[in-house]
């Protein structure tokens, strides 16, 4: 379903679910979000007719509540595939939890918003907005970057948004068919900053070092600081 305007894509698909059951896999797109959403409650910024915005309505019922990361990491996933696509000399890897890099710069982000019903996921709104022809970033964002940015080239959004649907449903299968250890393994094949001694920040805004090891098994950051493991939840640290 490809709206000419939206609010938010996330918005349209939660309207859509309150009021009926959508197929699984219902894809809503736009290339015009006015007020798109990021993790956290961030504002997605996104030029009109310059950029993919689109979220997936799935059914994810076989999934248990305690391994939704699974499913984000299915997600991220196709993402990555479709932009690593686009750049296939470029370094692009997942920032986690499921930001898309282009070096040390955000191309793609995703919002999944999940309903549970006693221990089970009922349902999956997964927003995507991807950057391809915007020149320019206006928000406070330090480090946005678009395939255009990147390739010096404009990309047609028609063509790339069928790619993409085309990716999501291979990676949902793969979940669907319990094929979880090669989802894992490519997530952590390509974690941003992955090794490597960096730096971070801690929510009390306690500034350290560590360096990520991987997720635990539902799906918080890993990291070695010093001689100690600790593991972190989305608000409990920051990439700095």
């Amino acid at each position: 379903m490809e709206l000419p305007e939206v609010d938010s894509t996330n918005s349209f698909a939660h309207a859509l679910l309150s009021k009926s059951k959508p197929a699984d896999g219902t894809v809503i797109s736009t290339f015009c979000q006015t007020a798109g959403r990021g993790q956290v409650g961030s504002h997605w910024e996104s030029e009109p007719g310059k950029n993919i915005s689109l979220s997936a309505i799935l059914y994810p019922d076989f999934l248990e509540a305690k391994k939704q990361f699974q499913l984000n990491q299915c997600i991220s996933l196709a993402v990555f595939d479709l932009v690593k696509n686009c750049l296939p000399e470029r370094r692009v890897s997942i920032k986690w939890p499921n930001d898309i890099y282009v070096g040390s710069r955000k191309i793609a982000g995703i919002l999944i918003q999940n309903a549970l019903i006693n221990t089970q996921i009922r349902s999956t709104v997964a927003g995507i907005g991807i950057n391809i022809n915007q020149a320019t970033f206006l928000s406070n964002l330090p480090n946005p970057t678009s395939l255009l940015l990147e390739t010096g080239q404009e990309h047609p959004l028609h063509n790339l948004v069928p790619q993409l649907c085309e990716h999501l449903e291979a990676r949902y299968l793969q979940l669907k068919a319990e094929k979880i250890v090669p989802l894992r393994h490519d997530y952590l094949r390509h974690l941003y900053r992955s090794g490597q001694l960096a730096n971070y920040q801690r929510s009390s805004g306690e500034a350290f070092q560590g360096t990520i090891l991987g997720i635990d098994e539902i799906g918080r950051l890993k990291m070695e600081i010093g001689s100690e493991i600790e593991c972190f939840d989305l608000k409990e640290i920051r990439f700095i």
